[in-house]
C-alpha cells in the first residue's frame, strides 16, 4: 500500500509538471516554450523546497517554543519521533483557539511541527499522540516537500494565466505564442490549466493523508486514539476555522478552513468520515492479529 501510494504520488507530481510544460509550450507558441515551462518549473520547485517552512510557519504566525517552555510536549515528540526514525523536529506554537496541527520542512533533518492552543487544550495525551504521530509520518514519507512543490507547481499554472491577461489588456496585438491567437490555448492557459493543477494538488494531498494516518496507527500502535481526534479535530474545526492563506490548507491534519459557500468546491483533504473507517479498519485487523492464536514462529 506504502508503495502505491508513493507511486501515485509521483504519478500526479509528473502530470503537474507536465501541465506547466505544455502552458510554456502554448504561451511562446514553439518547441522553446518547453524550456521555458521546465525551467519555470525547476526554479519554483527548488524555491519552494528551501522556503516553505519559512512561508507557512509565518503564514499562521506560529512561534517556536523550547524545552523549559513545554517539556511535556517536546518529551511526547521525542519518544514519537524515535519510534517513527526521524529526528526531533523542532515546535512551533500557533495562536489560534481552533484545534489543529500541521509539518513543515524541506527534509527530516529541516523539519517543524506546528500545534495551535487550541489543539493542545482540547486533547488528551494519546490523542495529541496520535496527532503528532500523524505529523511525523508527514516528516518520514517527505510529504512537507512533496505538498510544497505541488503547491508551487498548481500556482505557476495560474501565473502564467496572469501573464496572457496582462498581455492582452496592455497590448492590442497580444498573441498566444508564435502561431497567432487560439481560443483553446487562451482556455487552457486561463481555466483548464490551472483548474486542472489545483484537482491534481488535491489528490496529491488526499493521497498523503490516508498515509500519514496509517502511519500515526503503525507508530502509536493505537488507531482509535486517532479516530477519537479527528472526531473532535473534525466538530471543533468548523465551529472555529483559521482564517490563514488558503494555499496552505493541504498541510493541516484536517481541512481548516470554512466549508461553508464556495469554499466547500476546495477541499484538500478526503472525507473525515472516510479517513475514520480506514482507521476502524486497521484496528480490527491488529487486534484479529494480537489475538489470533494460530499464528506460528516460522520454522528454523
Amino acid at each position: 500500500m506504502a508503495a502505491m501510494n508513493q507511486f501515485k504520488t509521483l504519478a500526479l507530481l509528473a502530470l503537474l509538471g507536465g501541465l506547466i510544460v505544455f502552458a510554456g509550450y502554448l504561451l511562446v507558441g514553439d518547441e522553446t516554450g518547453l524550456y521555458y515551462g521546465l525551467g519555470f518549473a525547476a526554479v519554483g520547485s527548488f524555491v519552494s523546497w528551501y522556503n516553505s517552512d519559512r512561508a507557512a510557519l509565518a503564514a499562521f504566525k506560529a512561534a517556536p517554543t523550547t524545552p523549559e517552555e513545554n517539556p511535556e510536549l517536546f518529551e511526547r515528540i521525542q519518544k514519537l519521533s524515535d519510534r517513527a526514525g526521524v529526528p526531533n523536529p523542532k515546535l512551533y506554537i500557533v495562536p489560534s483557539k481552533s484545534p489543529n496541527a500541521f509539518a513543515t520542512g524541506r527534509d527530516p533533518n529541516h523539519a517543524a511541527i506546528a500545534l495551535t492552543e487550541g489543539i493542545i487544550d482540547l486533547l488528551p495525551s494519546d490523542e495529541l499522540d496520535a496527532v503528532v504521530a500523524h505529523e511525523l509520518t508527514h516528516v518520514r514519507n517527505r510529504d512537507t516537500l512533496t505538498q510544497a512543490v505541488a503547491g508551487t507547481l498548481a500556482s505557476s499554472l495560474t501565473y502564467v494565466g496572469r501573464i496572457l491577461t496582462f498581455g492582452a489588456l496592455y497590448f492590442p496585438v497580444a498573441r498566444v505564442g508564435k502561431r497567432g491567437n487560439s481560443p483553446l490555448a487562451i482556455l487552457f492557459l486561463l481555466v483548464i490549466g490551472p483548474f486542472s493543477a489545483g484537482l491534481l494538488r488535491m489528490a496529491i494531498s488526499r493521497t498523503r493523508e490516508y498515509a500519514a494516518d496509517a502511519g500515526a496507527a503503525e507508530i502509536t500502535g493505537n488507531p482509535l486514539a486517532l479516530v477519537r481526534a479527528l472526531e473532535k479535530l473534525e466538530a471543533m474545526g468548523q465551529e472555529n476555522p483559521i482564517h490563514g492563506n488558503p494555499a496552505y490548507a493541504a498541510m493541516f491534519i484536517v481541512n481548516p478552513l470554512s466549508r461553508k459557500g464556495l469554499m466547500s468546491l476546495f477541499m484538500t483533504h478526503p472525507p473525515t468520515e472516510d479517513r475514520i473507517e480506514r482507521l476502524k479498519a486497521l484496528a480490527g485487523k491488529t487486534n484479529a492479529e494480537t489475538n489470533n492464536p494460530q499464528k506460528l514462529s516460522p520454522a528454523l
